[in-house]
């Protein structure tokens, strides 16, 4: 019965609840990468002070139990009492999800360009904290401020102290309670101190590995342009820098703002870069700096390539991907303004930032073309090279499609077959089933991740006799040609519409073949190996084929009201498991077939890698195998009367119960 929703059913998530029961929407996750976003929150923040000039080094450590600090140089946190706002300043920073000294950058206020610009993080971080703590040097004194589980425990201390150091320390545990993990590994903190040395020239980061015992320094006084010059070696082109500043506006009705930006390249057969930078923070999905270079490098290249005559008759455009193939390039742009797509801040969408780089950028390269002309040939050349490469790729690939078959969603060319999600072929099961009604079974047993079903319906066609005109006109032997997608290994004049054999495509890590434990069920076993064995005998010998063995016998045993089920795959299996169950009530049957069983039983009989049996099938010689297909299906009709008279009477039971 559905609970009553009326008007005492809407609430809210008030203090360190809005942040800890939902960290997703803060940090983007609650997992190892929100907790790695809950650090660069506090770090971006003495990223900002230290680019207003304020402090020009930033330490980070990483203790042993994961706890971080992070010290700057800075102004210090401004935690006192705050006569506008009627509160102190520690509440507002810490405490409050919309508050901070960075609401006003267009208008010159504190901050012309931030990093930390929503005025979440210091208070979502120390929300998503089991502890943190906070000492500020500002105004001849030392605030301490600590908080545990987003209460602040013993309100602000505040110290008079004889040093004009100013500066804030701030150290916290990132809370299991709120992230899964927060095991932040040193590479993380390697690769992102790294990157704000390089987009904030001259500012030095210092990492205190306590956890490995190692401090690591980063520092790039030319910025953009030495991280490339790093990158590029044995360039095809030198490194080319370049900067510009603009003023605009988003919309006809928004106020104007001013964006800086700096752009470093060059174009390299060894390796390929592409980076955006906003106000310091990697977008890693771009936006607006990203539409901005696709636009720029593709209509300068293209201009330059076509006044040069490069271009073959009929030849198409360049795109973008044809550059990419040899570019390294970073961009670091800041803004006064900044449209973020959330608060991990990885994209921006301001329209004047697109347009001013666009324009920025395209200007740069003509003027690139002009005065570095040799190199911009050598691009340029490496562009056409690159684009008529993938051209021949991209006409290589459609071929090789064209010459396998239906290479295509099989799952929606074959009736009945069901796949399954993993596209690991490592992982991937294909079970074949005996008839649709096993299908079902089969079907709500299964674990769908990496097990496959498809169904054949009733005894297929005998391929040790048929012709190959007439197996290739069998719906049920080509859709499993089909699922397995490796092809066919028998003669090219017999197969012209049909791939040949490459075990590389095959689409599972094993085969199973799965019917009833009856006298049909053999055969229709028989029937499949024998296609194996004509078309793709190469399954057999690398062992990718198997039976899925099913129980002979279930067997009910009750005792003192608790029942159990068992079952046994052979006679002498079943004779053991009556020898033990002496007490009770025990009731043998034989097994039903696969389309009566439950999924469960079907689960933990035939399924289960940890229960099931599998019989691998797997090849004698050569010889020994032709002959025992030939004995059981195929022209030897003396030896296979000679073996129904030998074995038949074994077999009596399964005909008189089918």
């Amino acid at each position: 019965m559905s609970q009553v929703y009326d008007n005492t059913s809407i609430s809210q998530l008030k203090g360190a609840d809005r942040v800890r029961l939902r960290p997703g929407v803060i940090f983007g996750s609650d997992d190892l990468r929100g907790c790695q976003q809950s650090f660069f929150e506090i770090l971006s923040n003495s990223i900002d002070e230290a680019r207003e000039g304020h402090g020009h080094e930033i330490t980070v450590t990483r203790f042993p139990d994961h706890s971080i600090e992070v010290i700057d140089r800075g102004r210090g946190i401004p935690l006192d009492f705050n006569p506008l706002e009627k509160r102190f300043n520690w509440e507002l920073v810490y405490c409050e999800l919309y508050a901070g000294g960075k609401y006003k950058t267009n208008l010159g206020e504190n901050y012309e360009y931030s990093l930390g610009l929503n005025g979440l993080g210091a208070a979502a971080t120390q929300y998503a904290s089991a502890w943190f703590d906070v000492e500020v040097r500002r105004d001849g004194y030392l605030y301490e401020l600590h908080f545990e589980k987003g209460e602040n425990v013993g309100g602000l201390k505040k110290t008079e102290i004889k040093t004009s150091a100013t500066g804030t320390m701030q150290r916290w545990m990132p809370d299991r309670d709120v992230f899964t993990d927060i095991a932040i590994p040193a590479e993380y903190f390697h690769t992102t101190l790294k990157q704000q040395a390089v987009v904030n020239k001259g500012v030095r980061f210092r990492f205190i590995d306590e956890l490995e015992g190692t401090r690591t320094d980063f520092c790039y006084p030319d910025g953009i342009l030495g991280m490339i010059q790093e990158e590029n070696v044995d360039g095809l082109t030198d490194a080319m820098f370049f900067g510009g500043e603009g003023v605009g506006r988003d919309r006809d009705d928004r106020q104007d703002y001013t964006v800086k930006c700096e752009v470093a390249f060059a174009f390299n057969n060894l390796k390929r870069d592409i980076r955006y930078y906003h106000n310091s923070s990697w977008l890693e999905y771009g936006g607006s700096p990203d539409r901005a270079i696709r636009s720029a490098f593709v209509s300068a290249f293209d201009n330059f390539l076509k006044n040069e005559g490069k271009y073959r008759a009929n030849e198409g455009k360049i795109n973008f991907g044809d550059i990419e193939e040899s570019l390294l390039l970073m961009t670091s742009s800041f803004s006064t303004v900044t449209s973020y797509e959330n608060q991990t801040k990885r994209s921006i969408n301001n329209r004047f930032i697109q347009r001013f780089m666009t324009d920025l950028v395209r200007t740069k390269l003509d003027i690139w073309f002009i005065e570095k002309r040799e190199e911009g040939l050598r691009a340029a050349d490496q562009v056409l090279l690159n684009r008529r490469s993938r051209e021949k790729a991209e006409k290589t690939r459609l071929a090789v499609k064209r010459d396998l078959m239906q290479q295509i969603d099989v799952s929606n060319r074959v009736k009945m077959f069901v796949d399954c999600r993993t596209q690991d072929v490592n992982q991937r099961e294909l079970y074949i089933v005996e008839g649709n009604s096993a299908l079902g079974s089969v079907k709500m047993a299964r674990d769908a991740e990496f097990q496959a079903i498809i169904p054949v319906r009733g005894k297929i066609l005998n391929c040790l006799k048929a012709d190959y005109s007439a197996i290739f006109k069998n719906d049920i032997i080509m859709d499993l040609i089909k699922i397995l997608g490796c092809g066919v290994d028998i003669p090219k004049k017999y197969s012209k519409d049909v791939p040949a054999f490459d075990i590389e495509r095959l689409r599972y890590r094993r085969v199973i073949i799965c019917t009833d434990a009856d006298v049909d069920g053999f055969q229709i076993r028989t029937l499949i190996l024998a296609m194996f064995y004509r078309l793709t005998p190469e399954l057999i010998r690398q062992n990718k084929i198997f039976i899925a063995e099913s129980p002979l016998f279930e067997i009910s045993h009750r005792k003192k009201k608790i029942e159990s089920t068992y079952f046994a795959y052979s006679d002498q299996e079943k004779n053991d498991l009556l020898d033990k169950l002496t007490e009770g009530h025990v009731h043998v049957q034989r097994s039903k077939g696969l389309g009566e069983n439950e999924p469960g039983m079907m689960w933990n009989t035939t399924m289960n890698p940890e229960t099931r049996r599998l019989v691998a099938v797997i090849p004698e010689d050569e010889e020994t195998m032709r002959s025992t297909f030939d004995l059981l299906l195929g022209d030897d009709i003396p030896g296979r009367r000679r073996c129904i008279e030998k074995t038949g009477h074994l077999y009596m039971e399964m005909l008189d119960v089918g």
